[in-house]
Parts: C-alpha cells; sequence; structure tokens
C-alpha cells in the first residue's frame, strides 16, 4: 500500500523565483541549469546567483549563454555566472561537459527540452525529445553523481509536466520504430520518464545525502512552444479527450496572456525543488506506477547507472511493458487522481475535466 504525505510551502501558483529564493543564502554553493539561455532556465539562474551561488550555464548555444550570463550579472550583481557547452542530444557532448567538471556539485537543475517536435532523429537513431528530455539529462546526473555526492547535501530537480499523463515509457518501442510517430505521446513518454528518473534517483542515492525533485511548473510562453501549431492543438485535444472524455484548448500559453510571459513565475517551483533543506517536493505522481520514499532507504553509494537498457529510464520492477500507451482507448476513472501543477495551465483543466466526470482528485499547486 502506497502512502504519502503532503508537503505544503508558504508559496503559491503566483510567487515568484525571486520570493522563493528570499532569505536563502546560497554563498559558497555550486549549481548547473541546464537550458538556462532562455525560458524559464533563466529565471531560475538568476534567481540562484541572486543568492550567492556560483551558476554555470550548461547550453547548447554558448554565444547566447554569454550573453544571458553577462545579463544576469547586470541585473543580479553576481560575478560568478560561468557557461559550458552541452547538447543533451549527443551523448559525446554530455560526457565532455561531465569530465570537465571539478570538485562538489550542490545543485543540478535539468531543465532544458523540447515538447510536440516534429519527427526528429538523433544521430544515434534516437527519438529527440526522449534523447534530449530524458536520456540526456540522466547521462549528466549520472555522470555528476560523484560530484553530487561530495557536495554532502546536493539537490537534482527534474522538470517533468502533467503531460506525463499522455504516455507511459514504452519500453519496447521507445523510439517509434514499429509505431507511428505521435510528437505529444513521445513527449509524454519522456516527460514520464523525467518522473521516475527523480523517484527512483532519490531512493537510491539517499544514502549519499542527494535529493532529487520532479515538479511541473505550469504554462508558460517560452521557446519550448515553438513547435506547437494548429495541427499539434488538434492533437493534445485528442489525447485529452482519449484521457478525460473532454476536449479542451491549451490554456495560458498564449502572448495575449500577461501571465503566461512570466517566466519568474515558472521558474519559482524549480527554485523551491533546489533550496537547501527543503523536503523532496514529489515523491511519484505517475497513476499505475509505484511510489517510493525518497528516504525510504539509506544504502551509501548506491549508484543509477547502465546495466540494463532498462536503467537509463530509472526502472521500477511493476512498471508496465506496453505496446501501446492506454491513450489509444478511453480510460477508466481511477479511484484517485493526483495532480501537480494544477492551479493553472494544462494541470487545472485536467482536474476540472475529470471532477465534471465525477471522479476524485487531490491536487497541489
Amino acid at each position: 500500500m502506497v502512502t504519502a504525505t503532503r508537503i505544503t510551502t508558504p508559496f503559491n501558483a503566483w510567487s515568484t523565483a525571486a520570493e522563493v529564493i528570499a532569505g536563502v543564502d546560497l554563498t559558497g554553493r555550486r549549481a548547473v541549469v541546464t537550458g538556462a539561455a532562455s525560458g524559464i532556465g533563466v529565471e531560475t539562474a538568476r534567481a540562484l546567483a541572486s543568492a550567492g551561488t556560483e551558476v554555470t550555464l550548461a547550453v547548447r548555444d554558448t554565444a547566447a549563454g554569454h550573453r544571458t550570463a553577462a545579463e544576469i550579472k547586470a541585473t543580479t550583481g553576481a560575478e560568478d555566472v560561468r557557461v559550458g557547452r552541452l547538447e543533451l542530444s549527443d551523448p559525446t557532448s554530455v560526457r565532455a561537459f561531465v569530465a570537465a567538471w571539478r570538485g562538489p556539485l550542490h545543485i543540478l537543475v535539468n531543465n532544458a527540452g523540447v515538447m510536440a517536435a516534429p519527427e526528429t532523429r538523433t544521430s544515434r537513431g534516437w527519438e529527440l525529445q526522449l534523447a534530449t528530455n530524458h536520456l540526456g539529462h540522466f547521462a549528466l546526473a549520472t555522470g555528476l553523481h560523484g560530484a553530487l555526492a561530495a557536495a554532502e547535501g546536493a539537490r537534482v530537480v527534474s522538470v517533468s509536466s502533467s503531460g506525463h499523463l499522455f504516455s507511459l515509457v514504452v519500453f519496447d518501442d521507445l523510439h517509434f520504430t514499429n509505431r507511428p510517430y505521435d510528437p505529444w505521446l513521445a513527449y509524454g513518454q519522456s516527460k514520464t520518464a523525467n518522473v521516475l528518473f527523480a523517484v527512483e534517483g532519490a531512493r537510491r542515492w539517499s544514502g549519499d545525502v542527494i535529493t532529487v525533485n520532479a515538479l511541473m511548473p505550469g504554462a508558460i510562453f517560452t521557446n519550448l512552444m515553438r513547435y506547437v501549431g494548429d495541427s499539434e492543438q488538434t492533437q493534445f485535444n485528442a489525447h485529452l479527450q482519449a484521457l478525460v472524455g473532454e476536449a479542451r484548448e491549451l490554456p495560458g500559453v498564449g502572448p495575449q496572456d500577461d501571465r503566461a510571459g512570466r517566466r519568474d513565475l515558472g521558474a519559482a517551483g524549480l527554485v523551491t525543488g533546489a533550496r537547501r533543506r527543503q523536503r523532496p517536493v514529489l515523491r511519484g505522481l505517475r497513476r499505475g506506477c509505484p511510489t517510493r520514499s525518497g528516504h525510504s532507504e539509506r544504502r551509501r553509494g548506491a549508484r543509477l547507472g547502465p546495466g540494463s537498457r532498462h536503467a537509463a529510464l530509472g526502472r521500477l520492477r511493476a512498471t508496465p511493458r506496453v505496446i501501446q500507451p492506454p491513450l489509444a482507448r478511453r480510460v477508466p476513472m481511477p479511484k484517485m487522481w493526483f495532480v501537480t501543477g494544477s492551479s493553472r495551465g494544462l494541470g487545472r483543466s485536467f482536474v476540472e475535466a475529470v471532477l465534471e466526470r465525477g471522479g476524485p482528485a487531490w491536487s497541489r499547486s
């Protein structure tokens, strides 16, 4: 039987990253934020730098990274903002970043990502969304495990999405080689993998005093939305209807909504997960997948690394192995839905749709 303890904070959906970090002194701490040249990654890095953290912006475009670093320095007065090249879809780039790191690492924010992209393959034939959103971050986190353990109290933040509800991790066809490609199923699979990594990483690394959090930052209008056009909106509606019996528009993500451009709102959740002495805010959220406390086992030195084709996906013994995700049909209403990031955006629409169908939902902002 799974038990859960509700963890609350004084913050809400309209709290900014600056408000979350206010009064927190991170002097002497070191952080890496992926995808920090744009979107909520910039605001996350800005908040951490303002608290005294030495921040490394891990980015594909180092020119953009240096411009961002200069802007963060100018607005915060921080001097120690660095830039490192990282292409998450390229294992060689990830290994080079890991090899170049020296000393302890106190905070790792796995923020970079791509959403609803057209079918694209990496040089190794991997589906781009899974390769970028999960596999690259998995390799980065496990590669930096020694540095995280050396920090003696490190935090890892895995940025997921309520879009994880669109798909399980389909172990038998991870890269859509034997089924038609669907950008939202690919995105959902990668976001489920982010959650499973957080759950299993927290369990295995608790003995090294490494806390792994996962979160849904909300619907924020950033470059992440660049692939979402009319076609993608239609596919999104079809999947949402299959899931909860009703199609809805993507809420609060257009530039016409002033709040949609508030990257500092989206970054607030990332900063909350990265703060020192903040207990895990998520212990697992997929319906049908086992949940484990991040502190249930304290095995010092336990590693989350390769060893089987399932290891790179944060393997859980009871994770279903299916060819087709359940969204191909209308799923039955479970006894309870647990939804994070439900005060706005997709999370709120999902909760409303579940309640309208008579289903119970326990939400967390």
